[in-house]
């Protein structure tokens, strides 16, 4: 038995990791194009849009690993009954119960991984993402200048650039045009420039070269001008508002401080219990589900007799998928107070595990049994109905090369 149960984990093993890396992957690409579309109209660093996804990680992990659990077992088990297997090792007495002690052990190993994501690594990995997003905003992360156009630094400085060189160190063609709250304006053309910093942080030198500089105030009768060959321009920036606490929102508290808000009256008002429950309770469910994963892969895994059909992976995926939705609008609907958070997420919970239960007690416990068997057959109907309505020539041609 050891053997059998090496021989499962390989066979597990593989699925399960290609899946959880590939989930992560197209969850990272489909926010990597708009992250880049948000820093680049924010003007900051390209940089940080890594940083941004590695604090989005965890939260793709902690979706993708129920999925990858489900596919790993469903998979392994779906080869062991298209060889034969499955029944050889059935035939000589060793049973699902016996068969399910590996799938079990990747199981509860994910599911500690899964606590930790979900109760203490997300909340911190979520605050430091929408600290970076602030800072993106807010200029903290640094301004690139986009050359062309009229770029605003504050509400007292304009400034315009033809032409950028040597990663933005050097700048070519420059018009800038600068208020200082006495009133006095200045505005100057210059062949090149560059930012330098001084030993004051909220002040930076503009250092431009070969121009003509134009300046008027309250004081001068007359504009005053003059031809330069090096000029410095100090700038003052703009304060920065420190970015707000951790908390603000109930997804970035760790697992024990969203029980004393939900509980312990930590709460500052109604609203903020309700949020804090809904919450408490969706991570709940999603974590005790995994448990059952192994039962529904299994119930899933065994195609009919004399059948390859692929049925069970696409009905796995559909479920996982259903019950995550589910839960999201019932977290959504208890913290507006719409429906209890305790019955809008447990309810659905109980429903699906007597699901999985009975799918489980059909394919381990009757012989034959099939607990998609009605939807096999009725797929198996419209398939033979799409190939009857199909050209003859066009269906002898897609039957050779299938």
């Amino acid at each position: 038995m050891a053997l059998v149960d090496r021989y499962l984990a390989r066979n597990i093993a593989v699925p399960l990791i290609g899946t959880l890396v590939l989930a992560a992957m197209l969850l990272v690409l489909e926010k990597m194009l708009r992250l880049f579309d948000f820093v680049i109209n924010a003007g900051g660093p390209v940089s940080v849009v890594w940083r941004m996804l590695a604090n989005l990680l965890p939260e793709y992990f902690s979706l993708g690993i129920p999925i990858g659990l489900l596919l790993g077992i469903l998979l392994a088990f779906r080869k062991l009954a298209l060889s034969s297997e499955l029944d050889a090792m059935r035939g000589i007495g060793v049973g699902y119960g016996r068969l399910l002690r590996v799938p079990y052990a990747f199981a509860i190993g994910l599911l500690l991984v899964n606590i930790a994501i979900v109760g203490w690594v997300d909340p911190y990995a979520r605050y430091r993402y929408e600290g970076l997003r602030f800072e993106l905003k807010s200029g903290a992360l640094g301004a690139s200048i986009k050359v062309g156009e009229f770029n605003e630094f504050g509400k007292r400085m304009t400034l315009r650039i033809d032409r950028s060189e040597q990663k933005g160190t050097h700048l070519l063609g420059i018009f800038t045009a600068l208020d200082d709250k006495s009133g006095t304006r200045i505005a100057a053309t210059a062949a090149e420039g560059k930012f330098l910093s001084t030993d004051d942080p909220d002040t930076i030198i503009f250092r431009l070269q070969n121009g003509r500089l134009v300046q008027e105030g309250p004081s001068f009768a007359t504009p005053r001008t003059l031809s330069f060959k090096s000029y410095d321009l100090p700038i003052k920036l703009p304060a920065i508002d420190p970015f707000r606490g951790r908390g603000n929102e109930e997804k970035e508290l760790v697992l024990p401080e969203v029980y004393a808000r939900a509980y312990g009256g930590a709460a500052p008002d109604r609203q903020n219990e309700l949020a804090a429950r809904a919450n408490f309770h969706f991570r709940l469910v999603e974590i005790a589900m995994m448990l059952m994963l192994p039962l529904l892969a299994i119930a899933l895994a065994v195609p009919p007799k004399r059948s390859n059909s692929s049925l069970g992976i696409f009905v796995g995926i559909v479920m996982v998928v259903t019950y995550h939705k589910i839960n999201q609008y019932a977290e959504s609907a208890g913290a507006q107070g719409r429906l209890q958070p305790e019955l809008a997420l447990w309810l659905p919970f109980l429903v699906f595990v007597a699901l999985i239960l009975w799918m489980y007690h059909v394919i381990a416990h009757r012989p034959g049994g099939q607990p998609i068997g009605a939807l096999e057959a009725a797929f198996t109907r419209i398939g033979k109905a799409v190939r009857g309505m199909l050209p003859r020539r066009r269906q002898a041609v897609i039957e050779a090369t299938a």
